[in-house]
Order: structure tokens, then sequence, then C-alpha cells
């Protein structure tokens, strides 16, 4: 793949360099001629100075030949402006954008631009870890909506469909983890005995999954 990926921050030469260790063509766009010094001398990509909205400048980065495209300046305008850009002008199907402002990720969200909200991620991420809620939350998605959590499951589900669990926590069964290894489940999949259950959840239901996941079902003894 050619990625172009505009601002050459800490984030940006971090995700050049990952990139190209997986052996993608680079391109780092950058206003700041000397923000290319973080890339480091081993790096064989291509550096462009300039604005990352600017059409000259993105075919300068080979954005005509781009797979994807990655904004992430500090600025969220110049982000969701490039990154438009790349889109809908260049046709690049890969994109997105890092966005500061929770409001605005949302509403280019529903524009079909994926982006990173980075404030409230690192937030959320953090306040997991100071103060623990009784689940391990192992992923969640870049909009900062919908996580994955490990929940404790009570005894007296083993035996039990995963769809009963799943019908009476109104979410859904991600995998499970059974015997050292990640299983998806199917409508015929019976929780056994050591199953560690791993649930998709929003923020506004995973203290109700997880309540209603650790004690005992309707009808159990």
């Amino acid at each position: 793949m050619h990625v172009v990926i505009m601002g050459c921050g800490r984030v940006g030469s971090t995700l050049a360099h990952s990139l190209e260790s997986r052996g993608h063509s680079i391109a780092v766009i950058d206003q700041d001629a000397d923000a290319f010094r973080r890339l480091g001398p081993d790096f064989a990509g291509l550096t462009v100075t300039g604005a990352g909205f600017d059409g000259d400048v993105l075919r300068q980065a080979g954005i005509e030949r781009a797979d994807a495209f990655a904004a992430v300046s500090s600025g969220d305008n110049s982000n969701i402006i490039s990154a438009r850009l790349a889109r809908e002008t260049f046709g690049v199907s890969r994109v997105a954008a890092r966005i500061y402002d929770q409001r605005r990720a949302q509403v280019y969200e529903r524009l079909g631009i994926p982006t990173v909200a980075t404030v409230r991620w690192t937030a959320d991420r953090m306040l997991r870890h100071l103060i623990p809620e009784g689940n391990v939350e192992i992923f969640r998605d870049p909009t900062s909506t919908v996580s994955i959590v490990e929940v404790p499951v009570h005894k007296e589900w083993v035996g039990r469909p995963v769809r009963a669990i799943e019908d009476a926590a109104g979410a859904r069964v991600a995998y499970l983890i059974r015997f050292g290894i990640g299983t998806l489940p199917t409508t015929s999949t019976v929780v056994q005995e050591g199953d560690q259950v791993f649930m998709l959840v929003t923020d506004d239901i995973v203290a109700t999954v997880t309540s209603v996941a650790s004690r005992p079902p309707e009808g159990g003894h």
C-alpha cells in the first residue's frame, strides 16, 4: 500500500515507522520541515513540506495512487478538510482523521469520515486504569462509543446457551476464551466452566450487563 500521512508529530512519525516496518510505501506531509527530524535517518519514505489540504502538496505526496490517508496534525480543521479532500476529490478509500473535539468527531463520523477523538479516548482509558469497575476493557472503538469488556459470569450460567446471557443482558457476546483459545460463539454454543466471556457494550449499559452476568440466571438455583 501507499499511505499518505498529514502531520509529523509524535503520532504521525510513529505511524509512519509502524507502516514502513510492515513494508508499505509512506509519504509524510508537514508544514514545518524541521518536524521530519522525528522520522530519523533510516526513514526511506517521502517527505513533503506544505499544507495537507493543498491539492498540489497532496499530489506531490502521491495522493493519486494512495491506498490510505491519515490526517494526524494538531489542528481539527486541517485534519477534517484534508481528510474530506483525500476522500471526495482524490477517491482514497481508506481515510481517517484525528479530532480533539468529541462533538465534531461525532458529526464527521456521520459524514463517513472515521475519526479518533483523542482527548475523550485517552481520558476514558486513564479512568479505567485508575478506577476499575469490576470488568476489564480490552478494546474501545475510535469514537469511544463501543467497547469489548471481559464480564465475570456466575457459575450457574455454566451449561446454559450463550444466547441466554445475551437475551438477559441485552448485549452481544463478542467471543469466548476457552482453554486459552479464542472462540466465536454460535447459536448452539453453551457456556462451559472456565470460559472467559467478552461482551460488546456501550458505556450506558456496561454496568447492567456486568450485573446481570454476575448473578445467577432467572430460574437458576
